[in-house]
């Protein structure tokens, strides 16, 4: 899989704010990078990278954070099929327009 040598810039903002956003969960939580590192099972330098937004951050380093913060619930909705709203059009529009009754299969070896 070939590497992005410049991200769209929808998706940093997007990688930015939820860097933001962790690290604002962890300051209300009076923790440290270090001790939420360690609660995460993740280094402190990969910890300060999400934080900042590095696009290069695993995401199951953001799932441990997410998670030693109690905050792995609020992945429930991300890409969940009930709000893909684009691929339902899409697979709507794949169904056949009506159905038939299917035939019987004649049984060629009833003896």
């Amino acid at each position: 899989m070939g590497e992005f040598k410049v991200f769209p810039s929808v998706v940093t903002e997007r990688i930015k704010d939820l860097g933001q956003r962790i690290r604002l969960a962890r300051t209300r939580r009076k923790l440290s990078i270090v001790e939420l590192a360690a609660k995460a099972g993740i280094d402190r330098n990969t910890l300060g990278a999400l934080e900042r937004g590095k696009p290069g951050v695993a995401i199951s380093a953001y799932v441990m954070t997410l998670w030693a913060l109690g905050l792995e619930q609020t992945l429930d909705g991300v890409a969940h099929p009930d709000t893909d709203s684009h691929g339902k059009t899409l697979e709507e529009a794949r169904l056949p327009k009506r159905v038939r009754k299917s035939r019987a299969a004649k049984d060629e070896y009833n003896f």
